[in-house]
């Protein structure tokens, strides 16, 4: 029984999710469903959290954005069909797993450095 839902819960596995980790900043276009009308709305933030789970579809990640002063985080599924792109806007320089810590942060001292990648003259 457990290998029919290894197989089940494997066909539903996502193949295009970028790589991205806590300290990012990504947009996520989720599909949401009002009445009988379907749209996407842009949900733009810091990845502060990235939960594996098993390591399957049970996995999920948290999003952090500032809105008119007041933080607002996201739990999205990785492997939801309603999500209908993300995209890694620049990768942040943390040293933790879990940045909780923005949370009492504010302005400023709630800003993440960005990696940046040097490419090699060819």
């Amino acid at each position: 029984m457990g290998s029919l839902m290894e197989l089940v819960e494997n066909s539903q596995l996502r193949e295009d999710i970028p790589e991205f980790r806590p300290g990012s900043s990504v947009r996520v276009n989720y599909r949401i469903i009002e009445g009988e009308k379907e749209r996407i709305q842009a949900f733009e933030g810091v990845v502060i959290r990235k939960h594996l789970g098993d390591r399957n579809n049970k996995a999920s990640f948290t999003v952090r954005k500032v809105t008119q002063g007041h933080g607002v985080e996201r739990i999205f599924p990785l492997h939801s069909p309603r999500i209908e792109s993300i995209k890694v806007l620049k990768v942040g320089v943390v040293r933790r797993a879990k940045l909780y810590y923005l949370r009492q942060r504010r302005g400023k001292a709630a800003r993440i450095a960005e990696k940046i990648t040097y490419r090699p003259k060819s």
